[in-house]
């Protein structure tokens, strides 16, 4: 897993990562919402650089953002922004969240220095989860990065017309959706997915804005079996897999 992963218009290389590309970030960047006027894009906890990436390739925002606390994946991720077409729009800053929002919103921003997207693929495993590799432990683990200390962030950087983009454990779903509800965020877009027709739903995409409006819910499969994908995923990842 330490070669490097080629898309179809840029390539990631994540040797030094604890976080490896996965399905997931993939998910998250083909999925995330892109408006015609989104200038300014935030990618929470940025690993590799992938979803940033996917979001450039996808969009024209000027402005394309991330934060990585780990040292090693930060010198990676701003490696791989480098060496994509998109190297004068990307920019990761080696910084924790906390530290970023405080030193962000020290003097109140201006609305037009605000997020008007925000992404964020979480570290999510809230139990006590060890591996043997104590940066990939703490790459997963909420611990690095709790869900109330996300949404408060979010809440501080996104637009008031913003919305940010997050995948989670879909046992998750309702606690973070209550947690979203404390700070004006509410689901506008959530997309329930699974491995295969057999298996019970493993993830949710979420879509959160401060409009409360009704939410639309879908389902997605990604495989009808091992390494048939389904149509919708196909369709979904189309741009960035070599062989979809």
């Amino acid at each position: 897993m330490n070669k490097p992963f080629s898309f179809k218009q840029f390539t990631i290389e994540q040797d030094r990562c604890a976080m490896k590309i996965g399905t997931d970030g993939v998910l998250l960047g083909a999925w995330t919402a892109i408006q015609d006027n989104t200038y300014n894009i935030l990618d929470i906890g940025s690993g590799t650089g992938i979803i940033a990436l996917m979001l450039a390739q996808r969009s024209i925002a000027d402005t394309i953002e991330a934060i990585e606390l780990d040292g090693d994946a930060f010198e990676q991720c701003t490696e791989n922004f480098e060496n994509s077409p998109w190297g004068d729009r990307l920019f990761c800053f080696h910084a924790g969240f906390d530290e970023f929002v405080d030193e962000y919103t020290e003097e109140e921003p201006d609305e037009s220095e605000l997020y008007n997207l925000i992404v964020s693929n979480p570290p999510f495993y809230s139990e006590e989860v060890t591996s043997g590799n104590s940066a990939r432990d703490s790459a997963r683990q909420n611990t690095s990065l709790p869900f109330d200390e996300l949404l408060e962030g979010v809440s501080k950087l996104l637009t008031k017309k913003g919305s940010f983009s997050t995948i989670i454990p879909f046992k998750e779903e309702v606690n973070f959706t209550e947690i979203a509800k404390e700070f004006n965020l509410f689901p506008k877009r959530i997309t329930r997915v699974k491995g295969n027709p057999e298996t019970e739903i493993k993830r949710s995409l979420l879509e959160l804005t401060f409009t409360q409006t009704e939410t639309v819910i879908d389902a997605l499969i990604i495989e009808k079996e091992r390494h048939v994908y389904t149509n919708a995923y196909k369709e979904l990842t189309k741009d960035f897999y070599l062989k979809m």
